[in-house]
């Protein structure tokens, strides 16, 4: 059976009609117009890597404290703060105009990170380091003069060395100086619009003179190591439990408690307990076994002898009661 393709009027009639309601927008709502997305724009995408760089964060304080210490000659206290996730622009504007940034990368992640330090941190440092109080200096620096590009460039290596050690235990990284900058806007980890996590370390060398140790790691970045690094933190986390387990279990080996062992029990009546003065007799009967007490608890029996001048137990039977009973 043959069918005649051409169609009718009143079918194309129908179709023009269709076609003109959609130009006009009437019949079914169009998809409206076109909006830009920034692929490297993901803050609001779970991200299980954030906690993952936290823990590692924890592990770090110690090395930025025996960091600076070899600078400022002084034990520095040293906070990790949360870590926050924003756009790259909005961490720019509110940085000042000088201040240290140091570009590197850090294969297998992908991108670069950024290690920011405040030239006031840098000056003081300096000073103290050359025999001085880490006092602050009255000028206002444009630039880094030679002796603190020298100091800037040791304890960036420092900092950074440290941070390579942490991340070593979880997944090998070689970070590498790329660039350093003295203005934010010239040396960057991603675009503008991209997302970055900001890890802050808030550093108190002195008394009265608190600063901030500030990495930043490009999301893109992260996310191309995001399962390793997951999966080996937690083992590694649950590795350290078991290590705190066994040394938790040591330090509770090392406690003393009072073990005693009785060898008789005379009984006495009140009247004659009233009547007892210097110089009586009670007769005991010694049982050829001595039970051993600790905390309460008969642990063990054994037989009572001498050993080395003194009087001693031997251990002849343990109890199926023990101490955790």
């Amino acid at each position: 059976m043959t069918q005649d393709p051409t169609l009718s009027g009143d079918e194309i009639s129908a179709l023009m009609s269709g076609a003109q309601s959609r130009d006009t927008g009437e019949g079914e709502p169009s998809a409206g117009p076109a909006r830009p997305f920034a692929f490297g724009n993901e803050a609001r995408r779970t991200m299980p890597a954030i906690p993952a760089i936290d823990r590692l964060n924890e592990r770090l304080v110690r090395g930025l404290r025996d960091v600076v210490e070899s600078f400022a000659h002084t034990k520095p206290q040293v906070v990790n703060e949360p870590i926050e996730v924003r756009s790259l622009a909005d961490w720019q504007a509110e940085q000042p105009e000088f201040t240290s940034i140091s570009l590197y990368t850090f294969r297998p992640m992908k991108g670069a990170i950024l290690l920011k330090l405040e030239p006031e941190l840098i000056s003081r440092l300096v000073d103290a380091f050359y025999g001085g109080s880490g006092a602050p200096t009255s000028r206002q620096p444009r630039e880094f003069a030679a002796t603190e590009e020298a100091l800037l460039a040791r304890l960036c290596e420092g900092v950074i060395g440290a941070l390579g050690t942490v991340w070593g235990e979880v997944v090998p990284v070689r970070p590498q100086l790329r660039a350093r900058e003295a203005n934010v806007g010239f040396a960057g980890p991603a675009r503008a619009d991209e997302s970055v996590a900001v890890t802050r370390f808030s550093v108190t060398p002195w008394t009265g003179f608190t600063t901030a140790i500030e990495i930043i790691y490009p999301i893109a970045g992260l996310r191309s190591v995001e399962p390793e690094l997951i999966a080996k933190t937690h083992d590694h986390n649950a590795a350290r439990s078991g290590e705190w387990r066994d040394q938790l279990e040591a330090a509770v080996g090392e406690i003393r408690i009072e073990a005693r062992t009785v060898l008789a029990r005379p009984e006495l009546t009140l009247a004659e307990v009233l009547q007892l003065k210097t110089g009586d007799i009670i007769a005991v009967n010694l049982s050829k076994q001595a039970p051993l007490v600790v905390a309460g608890h008969r642990v063990a029996v054994g037989s009572v002898g001498e050993q080395e001048g003194k009087a001693a137990l031997r251990i002849e039977k343990m109890e199926e009661r023990r101490l955790e009973s």
